[in-house]
């Protein structure tokens, strides 16, 4: 340990009083120290010997024995993030787990991480209702009123499915909700929102209905930052969905209490950096806010490449109220995908990911980033819509290209493909079928994303056979993950439980801030002191 800078010290003159000796200021002493993380933490100097201690005062007396160098407050996992955050959702820590659809964030995952303090969102992306009931009962059989979310994402190619997974919530009393892929407001959303408003007897707003927005446009934002659009809340009054009070209320609340900025994440994502939309968005809800004077202000989250105590102290530090896990949480014991996924993803390099088309929103030439080690999705899923976009119909292909089609991709002749299609939207959502019996590109587009949509299934239940093409969504998060815990405890992915990877994630994130704290104040640490690495489970 060396100093510098002591010229600038707040402590100048000032000397250290205790009862128990310090120790030498080794590195083994000085991680033991920081860990302490209740208590706060003296840097000392006795002649020319560093010293520290976790006990002890900033003494008034002149000219005692340790002089002092710096010092860390007690700062504990539980003291991370904003305070609003975690009242407002009841969790211990500024921290939730983001929905992985198909129930990747199973409720395994859910539950465990409501138990533990933290809060986890149920992957009900791609599923039908009767699958969401069924989580719903559960979920909320085990947690009570501990925290958990629902996802809803948005489906502008099957509004039914939206609807009513939309209507399920409400009926079902699911009181906190992530939305995400949301590219405009649907009457849906709002309809959630003011669905739980009413006054109190104070005249302040009750909002039964808690709202996370994940976005990385500012643009979108901006939408879920304001109150709902007045024809929308005009609409909803005049079908009977909500009250005159509860439109009269909908101008004083914004659509949504939080917003997770999502930056270089797995599944959708515009792959920003979090460096530059975190601030901008932070900066945009200052504005709002001086506009409409709420009376909780919209909080900002950040999501996207948190992986590392590094990645959750730096959204901290930027001025994020909580931080959102993704990628790492697949390769958890508790998530719903096979281990075959799981090992592969712990395998994976930071550089392992790579854009490929989403199965959702296909025609828009949307994308998603998933693994590329051990797949040949990316490369297939690229080929399936360079094809919708060079022909108008499964007609118009030739026959050469069509056959390739059917013994690389598919394994079965696209007439079959298509009676699959039949059968799986007749029960989901018939209108797809009519629409694409009315325009061959849309048929198409049915057929392709059968592919794009089996293959996450395939993956999750390991499906033999479909190892190339298994769809694995995640972001370079992944691989700074399995880079920090090597050669800790956590690098076996039969060790990692959900739970005990986020404590400790938000515990190493306590750790680095006190540590950066005494850099601050002008000590140079030994390197081995400056990361944190996970020694033993804490949950």
């Amino acid at each position: 340990m060396t100093q510098h800078s002591s010229e600038r010290s707040i402590y100048s003159g000032l000397f250290w009083e205790g009862d128990q000796t310090p120790s030498l200021a080794t590195a083994e002493s000085l991680t033991r120290g920081l860990m302490e993380l209740e208590a706060p933490l003296f840097l000392l100097q006795k002649g020319n010997e560093f010293y520290c201690s976790n006990q002890g005062t900033i003494g008034t007396r002149i000219g005692g024995a340790y002089r002092i160098l710096a010092t860390s407050p007690a700062i504990l996992p539980s003291d991370l993030g904003d305070a609003s955050f975690k009242e407002t959702y009841g969790t211990r820590y500024p921290l939730y787990a983001g929905s992985m659809a198909s129930a990747i964030a199973s409720e395994d995952l859910v539950i465990a991480l409501g138990k533990a303090g933290f809060m986890g969102s149920f992957g009900a992306g791609g599923l039908l209702p009767a699958r969401i009931e069924k989580a719903i009962d559960r979920i909320q059989a085990e947690l009570g009123d501990k925290p958990y979310l629902f996802n809803l994402i948005s489906s502008p190619f099957e509004p039914a499915v939206e609807a009513g997974t939309m209507d399920l919530y409400i009926r079902r009393g699911i009181h906190a909700i992530e939305a995400s892929a949301f590219i405009n407001i649907t009457p849906q959303l709002v309809w959630y929102r003011l669905a739980g408003l009413s006054t109190l007897p104070d005249g302040s707003i009750s909002i039964a209905n808690r709202m996370i927005a994940k976005v990385s446009r500012k643009e979108i934002a901006q939408k879920f930052m304001q109150p709902a659009e007045e024809k929308l809340v005009s609409r909803l009054l005049l079908e009977g969905k909500i009250s005159e009070e509860q439109a009269r209320l909908a101008q004083f609340v914004p659509l949504a209490d939080d917003i997770t900025v999502e930056a270089d994440s797995g599944g959708h994502t515009d792959n920003r950096p979090l460096v530059t939309i975190l601030p901008a968005i932070i900066q945009l809800r200052d504005q709002i806010q001086e506009k409409f004077h709420y009376s909780q202000p919209v909080r900002i989250g950040a999501a996207g490449g948190i992986a590392t105590p590094e990645a959750a102290l730096a959204a901290l530090m930027m001025g994020a109220a909580y931080v959102v896990t993704g990628s790492i949480n697949q390769a958890t014991l508790e998530a719903g995908t096979s281990a075959y996924s799981k090992n592969l993803l712990a395998q994976m390099e930071f550089t392992d990911s790579a854009m490929a088309p989403a199965s959702d929103m296909f025609e828009m030439g949307v994308n998603v980033q998933v693994l590329k080690r051990g797949t040949m999705f990316v490369n297939r899923a690229k080929q399936l819509y360079e094809t919708y976009i060079r022909y108008g119909s499964i007609e118009e292909i030739p026959i050469e290209e069509r056959e390739k089609l059917e013994s690389t991709i598919f394994q079965q002749s696209l007439e079959e493909i298509w009676e699959e299609c039949l059968k799986f939207f007749g029960q989901r959502d018939p209108k797809q079928i009519e629409r694409a019996l009315q325009k061959p590109k849309f048929k198409m587009a049915l057929i392709f994303r059968w592919y794009l949509g089996l293959s996450s299934r395939w993956a999750v239940v390991a499906e033999k056979g479909r190892e190339m093409d298994y769809q694995i969504w995640t972001g370079p998060a992944m691989g700074a993950f399995n880079d920090w815990v090597r050669g800790s405890y956590l690098e076996d992915p039969g060790n990692r439980r959900v739970a005990d990877v986020s404590a400790q994630l938000m515990t190493g994130t306590a750790y680095l801030l006190r540590e950066r704290m005494l850099e601050a104040q002008g000590i140079t640490l030994p390197e081995a002191v400056r990361q944190y690495i996970p020694a033993a489970a804490l949950v």
